[in-house]
């Protein structure tokens, strides 16, 4: 079992639906959570498809409840967006966007396969200097409400079994592979070392080189495990073996 309660960040693409119902509930259980998006700007729905309402991410939740209440009242209390916003501003003031964010966490949970392949990238293009691990983990949740709150309570039982797991970086695979199983959705896993000044290098280094596994998704029924080995000294990722199991 960690030591420490887990670091927990979850990200969607506006930050306000899905990383925010799981955000809701995880700090409900305890876990020091924080979520985030993804997009450019915040998006939400509008009078029609092709017409959202769309904000910076500098605007409060408040500011958009005011705004989108004064634009139509009935409208947005009916698709359930003002009510949303309600519980968002409760929880913190305005949305946040992974890329601006350098706090370290133990576990990131996205919420679509886009919004994970937008984290991955932007982890990969930071300077890492030790090797602190970091797994993200994506989940594809629906983006309503229905969807965010069922989406929420499995990204909560999953932190929870996680956390009490005995040795976290060699369990987590199995316990991946029996979550995909029970709910019946697939789940995309990276691990990374993150920058970090108050970690020395000293986890996972064995003969000065630190062994990653990573469960990448080559197709639907397709997942490729990949080894990586990361190079102290010249501080980078190589590929070593990829072994591919059809069928999954």
């Amino acid at each position: 079992m960690p030591s420490s309660p887990l670091r927990v960040a979850v990200v969607c693409s506006s930050n306000q639906n899905r990383s925010m119902e799981a955000h809701n509930i995880l700090s409900k259980r305890g876990f020091s959570v924080r979520s985030f998006g993804t997009g450019t700007h915040v998006k939400l729905p509008g009078p029609a498809p092709d017409k959202p309402n769309v904000y910076d991410f500098k605007t409060t939740y408040d500011q958009m409840y005011n705004d989108l209440l004064r634009k139509d009242k009935e409208l947005y209390t009916q698709n359930g967006i003002l009510h949303m916003l309600d519980r968002n501003k409760r929880i913190k003031p305005r949305p946040e966007r992974f890329q601006n964010c350098r706090d370290l966490f133990d576990l990131i949970l996205t919420c679509e396969e886009r919004v994970y392949d937008q984290v991955v990238e932007d982890l990969n293009s930071r300077e890492q200097e030790t090797c602190q691990p970091v797994h993200v983990i994506n989940v594809d949740i629906q983006d309503n409400h229905e969807e965010a709150t069922l989406g929420a309570f499995l990204i909560c039982e999953l932190c929870q079994c996680i956390q009490h797991t005995e040795d976290m970086e060699n369990e987590i695979d199995e316990l991946l592979q029996e979550f995909e199983e029970k709910s019946g959705r697939a789940f995309l896993h990276t691990v990374f070392c993150w920058r970090t000044a108050a970690v020395p290098n000293k986890v996972y280094i064995r003969n000065e080189k630190i062994h990653v596994n990573t469960r990448l998704k080559t197709s639907p029924v397709c997942l490729s495990h990949v080894t990586y080995e990361w190079d102290v000294n010249d501080k980078s990722f190589l590929s070593l073996t990829k072994n591919v199991n059809n069928g999954l």
